[in-house]
């Protein structure tokens, strides 16, 4: 699980005070009729499957009588570049944490199992309440993000900077399409996909060097 998604031993403090959970973490019904306590939670979800979780569980949400509880379901994600092998650019998105799927929601029985029971879902991000016995795993109780965690990965998304995926590994053999370097071939001997580049070794005057390229500015070779 990505660090940016851990949480804290307590929940945050609340503007209101809040009422007294049961054993398994939800809320009594008389205490959510009362209160409207909202928070964000982290699902996690199989690969491959946010947009799949996200729509089913809307649509349960209704079915359930629980859309008023169940409030946002979001998949946080940057704009993304796809660099093909053929050296084309193909406009995509790039999940900020791939695997989960993040819910606003007023956490109560009825919403949990909303949840849980949804084709694709793993389970809640939370704490794991150890058995008695110590021989078997415990119940996942759901823990909500902090304001700071919620923050930090909407502002995350917000930024709006493109990152460029591109199909390479180490031992590539690449060609120079533009740049000082253009038209000499290489190999890779490291990627850097966050910063958008990668290292090849190229023949430079008979000498392997190593020079850093743009992922703009290479294509894979077959």
């Amino acid at each position: 699980m990505p660090d940016d998604l851990t949480t804290p031993d307590a929940p945050e403090v609340l503007d209101l005070p809040a009422p007294n959970e049961g054993d398994d973490g939800t809320l009594p019904a008389a205490a959510v009729a009362n209160t409207a306590i909202a928070r964000w939670y982290a699902v996690q979800v199989a690969s491959s499957c946010e947009k799949k979780v996200k729509a089913t569980l809307e649509q349960r949400a209704v079915t359930l009588g629980v859309s008023n509880r169940i409030l946002e379901i979001e998949i946080p994600q940057t704009p993304a570049v796809k660099l093909k092998k053929d050296g084309t650019r193909q406009s995509t998105e790039e999940k900020v944490f791939p695997g989960y799927v993040l819910v606003r929601m007023v956490l109560d029985e009825d919403t949990m199992m909303a949840v849980r029971s949804t084709p694709n879902v793993i389970n809640f991000v939370g704490a794991e309440d150890r058995r008695a016995t110590g021989k078997a795993r415990g119940h996942i109780k759901p823990r909500p993000l902090s304001r700071s965690e919620v923050d930090r990965i909407f502002k995350r998304a917000a930024q709006k900077k493109t990152v460029v995926k591109v199909d390479l590994t180490e031992g590539d053999q690449i060609l120079v399409t533009a740049g000082p370097f253009k038209d000499f071939q290489g190999e890779v001997i490291e990627v850097s996909g966050e910063r958008n580049k990668l290292k090849a070794l190229l023949s430079i005057f008979g000498r392997e060097t190593p020079v850093e390229l743009e992922f703009s500015q290479i294509s894979k070779q077959n």
